[in-house]
Order: structure tokens, then sequence, then C-alpha cells
């Protein structure tokens, strides 16, 4: 992949614009930005194997008071700490009477219903079983084989990331009507970024695509701004290693090394029968800077901001996903857009029926 360097490399993180250029005024995207290499890359994507690993939330949300509830695929999930700390997961229906586990506490590492006093110490009891469960130190993921439907893996697939003890990890959590192919093809087309995020991108230049031989990442120069004509600029990559799952990776600029993990679990249909799907998005910030250190004495205050940053990103970007999940489901994709299932077959509990023409989509 080739391609100009960002401007502004060099010693400070910072840089001024000096050609700004107003919004209505950047150069199209529209042209670069073909609907078949995104669906190409998609493609690739909902290929590749997940293990039937799924993310359920940030580890920092596990307690020791309380279990970390999530739905996936219509399957009713708990985590919670055992009494060593290790996490444990399983259903979140008791086998008892069905009460709701998400709403029973945990006392020294043992979930107890809260209708009847069922404990659950994490091992095979009353028709309840533990599922595998994976903690990388920022995100949770169960392995759900009912609804993945693929070879289960021991471990998940798992990115590269910053050495914990020098970086920063957020993780922020939305939901919305679509299916996981739909973030997941939100994330693998860069070209709307200055477009439709004025208030966070400018001079974005899509540098590199998805070519035979030259690997199977979206390059992009781009500066985030900061105030006024103060920006950050640098390269990143944007890959998709899973079904569910795009990275950004910082390359070149200000916090090299740095990553976003955006992972899309299905959640299961709504009322109306339509889709749910959860974005849990990871942002591992980085710096060799000196003064990141004081960046991470503050890290509760750094960990807002980011979460912050990122609902304001996909209030837009989730519009993106529900706008193209109702045009595939109403038939009305545009041309070189897929109008139906790309690759893997979503597990049929997660599939929403054909919306009416011109339908609302409602969160």
């Amino acid at each position: 992949m080739s391609g100009r360097r960002p401007e502004g490399l060099g010693r400070y993180p910072l840089s001024l614009r000096r050609r700004a250029v107003r919004w209505e005024r950047q150069r199209p995207t529209w042209r670069a930005a073909r609907p078949a290499v995104i669906a190409a890359a998609l493609e690739r994507a909902v290929a590749r194997p997940s293990g039937n690993w799924f993310v359920v939330g940030a580890s920092r949300d596990v307690r020791d008071d309380r279990p970390l509830a999530a739905t996936v695929g219509g399957e009713e999930v708990v985590v919670w700490r055992g009494p060593d700390g290790r996490l444990v997961a399983g259903p979140g229906v008791c086998p008892h009477l069905g009460a709701a586990l998400a709403e029973s506490p945990v006392r020294c590492g043992v979930l107890v219903c809260h209708w009847h006093g069922l404990a659950l110490r994490g091992t095979a009891f009353a028709g309840w079983r533990p599922l595998p469960v994976h903690d990388d130190g920022v995100l949770v993921r169960v392995r759900l084989d009912r609804v993945g439907g693929e070879a289960p893996t021991a471990v998940p697939v798992l990115t590269p990331r910053p050495d914990p003890a020098r970086s920063i990890a957020a993780v922020h959590t939305v939901t919305g009507v679509c299916e996981p192919q739909d973030v997941v093809a939100n994330r693998l087309d860069p070209w709307h970024g200055a477009w439709f995020h004025p208030y966070a991108f400018v001079d974005l230049a899509v540098v590199g695509t998805p070519e035979p031989g030259t690997g199977d990442g979206f390059t992009v120069d781009v500066s985030f701004r900061v105030a006024g004509r103060l920006v950050v600029p640098v390269r990143a990559v944007f890959t998709a290693p899973g079904p569910r799952t795009v990275v950004m990776r910082i390359t070149e600029g200000e916090g090299r090394g740095s990553v976003v993990e955006t992972h899309a679990t299905p959640v299961g249909c709504d009322e109306r029968g339509r889709p749910r799907t959860a974005v849990v998005e990871a942002v591992v910030a980085s710096s060799g800077r000196p003064g990141f250190g004081a960046a991470r004495a503050v890290s509760p205050v750094v960990r807002r901001l980011l979460g912050v940053a990122s609902g304001r990103l996909w209030r837009d970007d989730l519009a993106y996903a529900e706008r193209r999940w109702l045009l595939r489901s109403s038939g009305r994709a545009p041309d070189g857009e897929p109008s139906g299932p790309v690759g893997r077959s979503a597990p049929e509990e997660n599939r929403g029926p054909r919306e009416e023409r011109g339908g609302p989509v409602a969160p």
C-alpha cells in the first residue's frame, strides 16, 4: 500500500491546519468508496472463524457483588467472579423456576438466586451448566456454540494491544436495530469519516485499500480535530480479524500502536421481530510521550472522555448501520450492496422480518 505520509508528524503531537476547507468544499469521496470494495471486504470478514466467541462487555464491569448480564442471540448470559477472582459464566435463567439471574446478588463468589436462594458456584448444578468464558483484561467474551454454529475453539481470536501498564482502556456499548454485518460494513467504509463526523475528523484520505498481494486492510491518513484548526494527524489501518470485529490501529503519528476494537454482538429480536445488535467498542490508547504518565494518573477522567467521544461517533454510525439494515431487509439496497445475509448466515433468532417499505427504524 502506498500513499502520502500524514502531514504534521514530527516532534509535537498537535498540528495547525494550513489549508482548512469548509465541510461542503472538501473533496467528495463517493467515487472512491466503491460498494464492491466494501462488500468484498465484508464478505471476507464474515467468512473468518470466530470459534463461537461473543463479546458481552467490559472486564471492569464485572463486579464482586453482582453479575454482568447480557443477551446473545436470544440467550440470557451472566458473568461473575468466583471466590478466586476468576470469571464464571453461564445461562442467565435459574434452572429452578426461571428467575432472571441478572438480578441476583453475588456473595463471596457465589451467585445466589434472589427468588429461592439456589446457589451457583460455577460448576454444573441442578441443570445449570457453565459456559466457556475469556477475560483479556479489557473485554469479556463468552462462547455460545448454539448461537455461533461454528466449530468451537478453546480461546477467541485476540488483537495485539499496547502494554496494559502503559495504556488506558475505555469501553463503550450501544445497541441498535441492525445485524452485526451492518456494523462491520460501517467500519469497513472509512471514506465516510470526514463527511459524516466533521466534528471529529478532517483531511481524511484513504491511501490504501485491500488488493491481491497487499494485505487486507484499509490505510487511512486522517487528522483528529482538537479545537479550531488544531488537529492530531495520524495514519491508521482498519482490518477485520473476525466476522463481527473491526480493528483500527494507529501505525504512524501520535498514539502509535493504539487500537480501537469494534465488536458487534447479536442480541436477538425486539418486540417487532427486528434484529438488535450490541456494539461494544474498546479504545486502548497509548503514547511514548512523558506526559502520558500524567494522563494515566487521572485515567478515570480520561476513560470518561473517551466514552463520551465514542458515544457521539456511534450515535451517527449506528444510524448508518440501522439504515443499511432497513434497506437490505426491505429489498431496497443500492446496486452493489448485498440485499440479504453475507457469507455465514445469522442465527435464526437474530433475523428480523422484512420491514414495510419506508417503515421507521427505532432504537
